[in-house]
């Protein structure tokens, strides 16, 4: 689906000119203001790195939020949800493997809690009451998907969406599932920075770099301007 909708894009894109993408970008993300995790984790002493994997649409966008957060090492594109031993663009794309365009993302516990990365998902990364679909891209593929990697994240998880719900932050439930004991694949080189390295590419500009100025509004503490990139790692 993402395919054909970039490919319209691209033609709108000239047609309209960039500015007219930007005019309109606000209308593609809507953040909402959500309310601190109730319960969340305590960073073990000696520990300095742990794991957070994430679906909300289009990895791209996602990815490129986490990038911009203080305290996350690195934010890596790719695939979880499925029960194959391998996944690729194009497999995940059919919509049939049961993967999620997702993102890896490790952080310092004792800079940024995983409850603290979990609002920024349910703020401003994704609209989490959209159900196999974000925005212009449809599919199972696309899901609100949460991806604990031990028992006490699930806790975590379960606790905030019963909590977000019961704030009626939305106007409709969240539809985010809480998938646990998924293997997760890095997604191609090409998928790698996509944000930060195509910021003029018209699906860019008005569905993910509203995102990133969401951020950078609701959570001016959190945002750090340039962002950790796989690229430089690499």
């Amino acid at each position: 689906m993402k395919k054909s909708i970039l490919a319209v894009a691209v033609i709108l894109g000239g047609a309209l000119g960039g500015g007219a993408w930007l005019n309109h970008s606000s209308a593609a993300e809507v953040a909402h203001e959500v309310p601190a995790p109730a319960l969340d984790e305590q960073p073990r002493p000696g520990e300095t790195s742990e794991t957070a994997v994430l679906a909300g649409g289009c990895f791209w966008g996602v990815q490129g939020v986490f990038q911009h957060v203080k305290g996350v090492t690195s934010a890596v594109s790719g695939y979880a949800g499925g029960d194959q031993a391998h996944a690729s663009y194009e497999v995940v794309s059919s919509g049939t493997t049961g993967h999620a365009e997702s993102v890896k993302i490790t952080f310092d516990p004792h800079q940024i809690s995983y409850g603290r990365l979990l609002r920024i998902y349910f703020s401003v990364a994704h609209d989490p009451t959209e159900l196999n679909y974000q925005g212009p891209d449809h599919g199972t593929q696309y899901r609100s998907a949460i991806f604990p990697v031990d028992a006490e994240q699930a806790k975590i998880a379960a606790a905030y969406i019963a909590q977000i719900d019961k704030a009626k932050v939305f106007d409709a439930p969240l539809v985010t599932s809480i998938e646990p004991n998924k293997n997760f694949f890095p997604a191609e080189a090409y998928h790698q920075d996509f944000l930060t390295l195509h910021p003029d590419y018209p699906y860019i500009v008005y569905n993910d770099l509203p995102k990133v100025e969401n951020l950078k509004t609701m959570f001016a503490d959190r945002y750090q301007a340039t962002p950790v990139l796989v690229t430089a790692k690499n």
